[in-house]
């Protein structure tokens, strides 16, 4: 008698217990994932990273030119599409066509340095930073000279042109280094992803210049990407900046102006044409293709 009561005992308790349990689990709020953390992308630079280009196909402008001083974009470039992959939220792109590193242009296009004093006021870039996208250092290695000399002048002219451009070349470096510190002081989170220069001309391609001033010209643009990856491991090594240098000649390799199916654009009809020599919609696409490629995103939506 008495072991059968303390069953029942036993089992009443067993069964208010699960009871129990049953009630806080059905009162508990269901646990749900938290929300995935955005990657707050910031972009700075030059014409390539203002999108100069993203109106063309292949060798076709789908309309003209229309600067807008002192800082000209267009639509559509890398930046705009590296926006659409997820987790990137675009808080802003800085960049101008005709940048400089360090001042101004005679006509007052905004320069790398105060674009980013400007986004650091506007709070744009600051701590909460992740992704940090530019492209720089062409106009100050004096990239439309060494164009101009090349193209319309003779091979001395040209010779020259390369000569003066990669005697640029050191405070090119020094200009970029300050622009990659300045940032990692504002964004001291963000992954600074600085992009590199397609090569212009396939000396395999159509003979649109004597093959000699291709390879100038090519190299001029080898010298310039050496010295960019030599800021970024500079800044890495003395102000641990977080910068990345991407390297897309590879990528572009058979698409250069002279070919069948470029990614860069030339105009057929006009030699001075502000968009020659940048991405056309396909190449901006590349150029988006490789700085997603070369960054964790999941990674850098960590908190």
């Amino acid at each position: 008698m008495a072991a059968s009561a303390v069953r029942r005992r036993r089992s009443a308790f067993a069964a208010g217990l699960a009871t129990l349990v049953m009630t806080v689990s059905l009162a508990a709020p269901a646990q749900t994932a938290p929300p995935p953390r955005d990657v707050d992308y910031v972009a700075i630079g030059d014409s390539y990273s203002a999108g100069t280009g993203a109106d063309t196909v292949g060798t076709t402008a789908t309309g003209p030119f229309v600067p807008t001083l002192p800082c000209t974009q267009t639509a559509n470039g890398y930046v705009d599409q590296v926006d659409l992959a997820t987790p990137v939220v675009l808080v802003k792109n800085a960049a101008c066509h005709g940048a400089l590193l360090a001042q101004p242009t005679w006509d007052g296009v905004t320069s790398v340095e105060d674009q980013i004093a400007q986004l650091t006021a506007q709070g744009n870039l600051s701590k909460d930073t992740e992704l940090v996208s530019m492209t720089a250092g062409a106009n100050d290695a004096g990239v439309s000279n060494v164009l101009f000399n090349c193209i319309a002048a003779t091979s001395d002219a040209c010779s020259g042109a390369v000569l003066a451009s990669q005697q640029a070349l050191p405070q090119v470096r020094a200009n970029l280094i300050a622009a990659f510190t300045a940032v990692h002081s504002q964004a001291p989170r963000a992954r600074i992803v600085v992009l590199g220069y397609a090569m212009l001309f396939n000396t395999a391609g159509f003979p649109v210049l004597p093959a000699d001033r291709q390879e100038l010209i090519n190299s001029g643009t080898a010298g310039l990407n050496a010295t960019i990856a030599s800021a970024a491991a500079e800044a890495n090594t003395l102000y641990g900046a977080q910068v990345q240098y991407v390297d897309v000649t590879a990528r572009f390799a058979g698409h250069e102006v002279n070919t069948l199916s470029p990614w860069l654009f030339l105009s057929q009809v006009d030699p001075f044409e502000p968009r020659n020599f940048h991405p056309n919609q396909e190449g901006h696409a590349q150029y988006a293709a490789a700085l997603v490629a070369s960054v964790n995103l999941k990674q850098l939506a960590r908190p």
